[in-house]
């Protein structure tokens, strides 16, 4: 039997290669052997406990460490996991010998007919990825949530099928995606980042995010941020048949969703409905519009408007997104460890009321700190560096801050924070960059953060 997947047949029967032992990768490699294919899966690093235990109880063979060239150029097909770069040795190597390469995404769209709602964007996408399964979990709906958040889609389809999927892709995901189809495709916005991965190219990261659109038919529906530039000049050049839905602030002729007056107004082909913005659950301008995306995708699946305002009004923020920590010597902690890109920071900054103390460094991927400079002089009373090489941002920033302090380590940052806020400040983690220098991940820097700021609670 065969299946045709990137316009070409994949023989059931052969042999499957899944490149990354994660959780998208030890999906894709269940799915593979629960339609009868030969799975190898093969990771350059070290494969996590529940990774293993799972893979083995599945019978499915796998080395981790380092890549066995003549276990894996004589795979039928490769599934990829999202974070190996097409310029990865081994992924060149296996694109010279013509062996399809495909992301678990598109592996798994292969074995089911369920309809997809895709949500992706440079910030956002988590927040309104959760909350669109939110209101769709809460009306009742059969639901998975996959992507970056949620168990993997191929798992899923393998062993827990949905007649729906909420699925959260990132750009690198979406590189390795050709015949998928997202029913609902959402773009949150687009601004710089993981430009390292795009030859420093901002247009070679637009065209990823936008290839959540290839194969739309008039059936499905286009939901993005209307005020976007680089949106707006991107789909001036693309066709697609799907009916676009814009949000924002103001209404323009087309516009799905905006405020007026304090009311936040949707109208759509299958409903026209209202909430005022202050019974959202999610504060700030991010949460708006992430709300916004979220009520539009939910109101063309036909689901009714009272279940959405309630869902919009009950949700719980998503962790290391704005989440409040503690009170210390009446000073708010605020973990924003998400904030990975300087977008993102502009958000969190656009929500503070109160004088901050902003904690920011990481791997530098590029940044333009400018967009934040305003922001900063206007609601920043003194800056953090916390990380190994800051002095990109202590130049930048150097006398546009009452003080701007240089530190290599968490505990130094926090202590440096306590000495700098007053009572009635906040201090805010959103760090603008990549964790990788200090920590494993965002979510470790911000447990790290989370942990530290309680500890001196107690003390």
């Amino acid at each position: 039997m065969t299946v045709n997947i990137n316009k070409q047949n994949i023989d059931l029967s052969g042999r499957l290669v899944v490149l990354g032992g994660g959780e998208s990768g030890t999906g894709a490699a269940i799915l593979g052997k629960a339609i009868g294919m030969d799975v190898f899966l093969s990771d350059m690093g070290k494969i996590a406990q529940k990774y293993k235990d799972l893979l083995s109880s599945h019978g499915i063979l796998f080395e981790e460490g380092g890549h066995s060239e003549e276990k894996i150029l004589n795979a039928t097909v490769v599934v990829k996991s999202p974070g190996i770069p097409p310029y990865a040795p081994m992924v060149e190597k296996i694109a010279a010998k013509g062996i399809p390469v495909l992301s678990e995404i598109e592996f798994a769209a292969g074995f089911t007919d369920s309809r997809m709602v895709c949500i992706t964007g440079s910030n956002g996408k988590t927040t309104t990825t959760l909350l669109t399964y939110h209101i769709l979990k809460e009306a009742g709906l059969d639901v998975g949530l996959a992507g970056n958040v949620g168990n993997s889609l191929a798992l899923q389809v393998a062993e827990d099928p949905h007649e729906i999927y909420v699925i959260e892709l990132s750009s690198f995901q979406l590189e390795n995606m050709y015949q998928f189809k997202a029913n609902i495709a959402v773009i949150m916005n687009i601004t710089p980042d993981h430009l390292d991965r795009y030859d420093h190219k901002m247009e070679n990261y637009v065209a990823a995010k936008f290839r959540i659109l290839q194969n739309q038919t008039k059936d499905d529906y286009f939901v993005y941020w209307q005020d976007d530039p680089i949106i707006r000049e991107q789909i001036a050049h693309v066709q697609s048949e799907a009916m676009r839905l814009p949000f924002g602030t103001e209404r323009h002729e087309g516009s799905a969703s905006w405020v007026e007056d304090g009311i936040i107004h949707f109208s759509t082909p299958e409903d026209v409905w209202e909430i005022p913005r202050e019974k959202l659950s999610l504060p700030g301008l991010h949460n708006l519009y992430n709300s916004m995306a979220a009520g539009i995708s939910a109101s063309v699946l036909n689901i009714k408007k009272e279940n959405i305002r309630h869902a919009l009004e009950d949700f719980e923020a998503v962790e290391h997104r704005l989440e409040y920590v503690a009170t210390v010597d009446g000073v708010r902690y605020v973990n924003d460890s998400k904030a990975t890109n300087v977008n993102s920071t502009w958000y969190a900054l656009e929500s503070m009321d109160t004088p901050t103390v902003l904690i920011l460094g990481g791997k530098d991927k590029g940044n333009d700190y400018s967009e934040i400079e305003e922001l900063v002089k206007k609601k920043v009373k003194a800056i953090v560096c916390m990380g190994l090489h800051n002095e990109k941002l202590l130049d930048f920033f150097k006398g546009k801050v009452a003080e701007i302090v240089d530190t290599s380590s968490l505990s130094e940052a926090v202590a440096q924070c306590r000495r700098l806020a007053s009572e009635g400040d906040t201090v805010l983690l959103s760090p603008c960059c990549a964790s990788f220098d200090l920590f494993k991940s965002y979510e470790d820097r911000g447990e790290q953060f989370k942990a530290a700021v309680k500890a001196m609670s107690r003390s």
